[in-house]
């Protein structure tokens, strides 16, 4: 292994490890998985069809990004407290569902790539 060849890798590395997933990805993506409009999401629709997509999108802006709970809260037009919820709610699904789970953590990937 030459110098030249570790520099290489330790910056595709760290360029990876640098990439910062913002709340707009989440929610693009999110809403692209389950076939709804990002205004979707920050609109005051309770239907389970559009709640459950913002949700998962706040977990994941949760677990995902650096920003506050108030922060993800304001970018879906919520408080932070909702974004409290939202994060205890989708963790207790993740561990009753198996398959809900799976869902989520490929989102997870999908973001973090």
């Amino acid at each position: 292994v030459t110098l030249e060849r570790t520099c290489d890798i330790l910056r595709d590395v760290l360029s990876v490890a640098d990439r910062r997933v913002s709340i707009e990805d989440v929610q693009r993506k999110v809403a692209e998985r389950y076939n709804i409009r990002v205004s979707e999401m920050t609109s005051k629709r309770r239907e389970r069809s559009v709640a459950r997509p913002r949700q998962i999108a706040m977990y994941l802006a949760k677990n995902l990004t650096t920003k506050s709970l108030p922060d993800i809260g304001r970018a879906f037009d919520r408080d932070h407290t909702t974004v409290i919820h939202a994060v205890k709610t989708i963790e207790e699904m993740c561990l009753k569902d198996a398959a809900f789970k799976a869902e989520v953590d490929s989102l997870r990937r999908v973001l973090s790539v």
